[in-house]
């Protein structure tokens, strides 16, 4: 059930109330009775759950030679 955000417009004050998407949206200040106004809100973010996420899946593999790489490099000339 989603939660939206309201704002009343005589007394100012916001608060959030869940609701069913086929409910009409509340009309009446829950504190003083006022009219109030839907807000227009920024949604829910992703979350990614679990270990190594962007490691494993979409991390670009390195190409810039390691340490030891470069060492090796160097006794062989």
């Amino acid at each position: 059930m989603p939660t939206y955000d309201f704002k009343c417009l005589e007394c100012g004050k916001q608060f959030e109330r869940s609701q069913k998407m086929s409910e009409e949206p509340l009309r009446v200040c829950i504190y003083c009775k006022g009219k109030v106004e839907r807000l227009i809100g920024t949604g829910g973010g992703i979350i990614f759950k679990g270990s190594g996420f962007y490691a494993t899946d979409y991390k670009k593999p390195d190409k810039t030679p390691k340490a030891s790489e470069k060492k090796s490099e160097k006794k062989k000339e």
